[in-house]
Formats: C-alpha cells, sequence, structure tokens
C-alpha cells in the first residue's frame, strides 16, 4: 500500500500467442482508500524480467503503460509519457499494460516459462513523496492436461499417490479451475487432492516483495529470537507477520516463548502469535520467480476445501509438506482420512524444489 494508494495486479488477457510473438495486455486500477486525501501519481513506469529454459540473447521485450483516467483526462500521449495524475479521496483510475515479447530470429517462444512484472510508481501528497511497486508473475508454458503416460508412486500398505505438474500458478488462477483442468481427469471415487498451501496462498495473491516492507524495531529485535533457518529469522519476515497479526500480538508472544523456553517448553510463540506465524515463508523459501518474495500463509482454507469438495466431488485438503517428512494438515474435507493421508505425503512425493507440482492425487486401496 502506498501511503494510502493501492494498485492492484488486476485482469490480464493472452492477446498474441504468435510463435515468435506474444503479446499480454493488463488492466490495473489505483484506489486512493484515505478518507480526505488527496494523492498524486506523478510518475509510472514498468520493469520486466523473463524466466526460461533457453538461452534469452535474441529474446526482447517492450512494455507499455496507457493512462486510463474517468473522462479521459488528461489524455494519453504519444510518446508514452505518463502525465501527473489527482486521485481524490475515495476515488480510483486505471491503466492499460501491454507487454510484447519476440524473438530477433523468428526462432519460437515454446522455451518460455513465465515473465514477472515490476509496476513502479510514485505517490506525492501530504505524506510527502514516497514510491512504491506492484508485482506479479504471469505464465507462458502450459504443460498438457492429460499426460499419455500419468507417473503414480505405490506407497507400501497404503495405496497409491501421483504428483501433478501444473504451469506456473499465479494471482489469476482460480483452485477450482486448476483441480478441474489438472487434476479431475485423473480422479476416480474414493480418491483424495492434496494441495499445497504455498501454491494456493499464491493464487490468492499472498506474496508481497521485502522492498515494499518497513521492518520497525519489534521485528528488527524478535527476528533474533529464532533460529537462522526459520522464516521468522529476517526483520522483513518478521515484519510481515505483525503486520498481519499486530506488534502488540508479537510482543506478548515474544515475552511468553522466551519465559517458557527457559522452563523447557517450546512452541509458545506459535500458539500466541498466530496461524499465519507457521506458514510464512521468507525469500528463497519457494521456487523462483517466488524466491525473491515473502509468501503469507493462504486464508479461508476450510471454507476452500469445503466448496471444492462441494463443487468437484473430490476430498481435497490444503497441506504443508517438506523433506523433513513433516506434513501439517490446514483444513480437509469431511470424508479425508487424516491419517492416510499424512502417511501418503510423508515422503513429499510433490518435492520441495522447482518440481512446480502443487497438486498430489491420493489413491488409498484400505
Amino acid at each position: 500500500m502506498g501511503d494510502g494508494l493501492v494498485l492492484t495486479r488486476g485482469t490480464w488477457s493472452w492477446d498474441v500467442c504468435e510463435p515468435s510473438r506474444y503479446q499480454l495486455c493488463g488492466t490495473m486500477q489505483f484506489f486512493n482508500i484515505t478518507k480526505r486525501n488527496e494523492l498524486f501519481i506523478p510518475e509510472v513506469q514498468g520493469k520486466v524480467r523473463i524466466f526460461s529454459r533457453d538461452i534469452l540473447d535474441d529474446v526482447s521485450s517492450k512494455i507499455q503503460i496507457i493512462p486510463v483516467h474517468p473522462g479521459e483526462k488528461p489524455k494519453k500521449r504519444c510518446d508514452g509519457y505518463w502525465p501527473a495524475y489527482i486521485t481524490r479521496a475515495g476515488e480510483s483510475t486505471a491503466m492499460q499494460v501491454i507487454l510484447d515479447i519476440q524473438s530477433s530470429r523468428g526462432r519460437q517462444l515454446h522455451g518460455l516459462q513465465a515473465v514477472r512484472l515490476e509496476l513502479e510508481y510514485v505517490c506525492y501528497g501530504p505524506h510527502g513523496r514516497s514510491s512504491h511497486a506492484q508485482h506479479l508473475v504471469l505464465p507462458l508454458s502450459f504443460p498438457p492436461v492429460v499426460e499419455s503416460n500419468p507417473q503414480w508412486q505405490e506407497i507400501k500398505g497404503l495405496g497409491y499417490v501421483m504428483p501433478i505438474r501444473t504451469h506456473l500458478l499465479s494471482h489469476l488462477d482460480d483452485p477450482l479451475q486448476v483441480l478441474q483442468t489438472y487434476a479431475l481427469p485423473h480422479c476416480k471415487a474414493g480418491d483424495m487432492i492434496a494441495i499445497g498451501e504455498t501454491p494456493l496462498a499464491i493464487m490468492q495473491g499472498r506474496f508481497r516483495h521485502p522492498r515494499g516492507l518497513q521492518p520497525g524495531l519489534v521485528a528488527k529485535l524478535a527476528c533474533r529470537c529464532f533460529l537462522p533457518t526459520s522464516s521468522l529469522a529476517t526483520a522483513c519476515g518478521m515484519q510481515s507477520l505483525i503486520d498481519i497479526s499486530g506488534r502488540l500480538r508479537v510482543i506478548v508472544a515474544v515475552i511468553i516463548a522466551v519465559i517458557a523456553r527457559l522452563m523447557g517448553i517450546r512452541g509458545m510463540f506459535y500458539r500466541i502469535a498466530g496461524k499465519q506465524a507457521r506458514l510464512i515463508d521468507d525469500v528463497s523459501g519457494t521456487l523462483p520467480p517466488y524466491d525473491q518474495y515473502i509468501t503469507l500463509g493462504p486464508i479461508h482454507v476450510q471454507a476452500t476445501v469445503d466448496a471444492l469438495k462441494a463443487k468437484t466431488g473430490c476430498e481435497v485438503a490444503v497441506v504443508d509438506a517438506n523433506d523433513l517428512r513433516q506434513v501439517q494438515i490446514l483444513a480437509a474435507s469431511h470424508g479425508i482420512n487424516d491419517k492416510v493421508l499424512q502417511a501418503a505425503l510423508r515422503d513429499n512425493p510433490a518435492g520441495n524444489a522447482d518440481e512446480q507440482m502443487p497438486l498430489v492425487l491420493i489413491r488409498p486401496t484400505l
């Protein structure tokens, strides 16, 4: 949030999909959420980073940012310049972002995986002048919907599991559509679908760049109480929790946790600081390009699995599994067998690196 000026990630479409040229178009909105302040938008610019399996020496990108103001005033300019614009309290405006990607040699772009956009903007008003950015990731590669030879793995005494590869998920994806596209073609009666908690959070748009955080004194001190491997061991990671749970709650959690640890009791911080404390993934905690962001835990997880069960007929769970053979079930539909689910995921068949397998289909044989 830019001192009362919020820029959304917007809605996007893939308008041109030629072998050697792609064009993606999006509409993003600015909202002035203050109650009385006029806020200026004097500058907007975009940065592009392409992710690919191939060398990018002949691939170029061009980004255009076009104002779409109410009443079309001031009018857009042909030279791409962004004229300063004033948003009144409670009002909004928009901009169209057009991204062109092409190969100068005319070669096919099927090796491109995704594109990351960083839209930087300046907010000017009673608070002074401040710089902010909105980040978004758009997928450019989509695996086959139904694999010709699905890779089932046997779990001795329990049944079978199948990790399912998807495209690189983003804020544009809907969990129901992802399940219908990639999982349901393989499902049979009695199957269970496990969704990773981080992929669900990404679909909910719950990731933040550390540059947009301003760690306070509490965050800088509290993070020192954690092991270096913890996602709360950095000032920005801790500040992201403070922004969710509140500074007072985190202070109380730290004080009680320190006292409890002296008495040999561990885990008190997470019990007091709230569920999100266990779910935050700090920088490097997930696959590129999200490895440069802090990913928060998903929200409304029980409502999500209940809705997915009602609309797909399959048992669904949201889980947090890792390579340490730890499986945490955040939420599960009524028919899930927790013991079978945990046993099936204990070896983390989806992997913990960049396998891009956010779904696991489980077929019990008990």
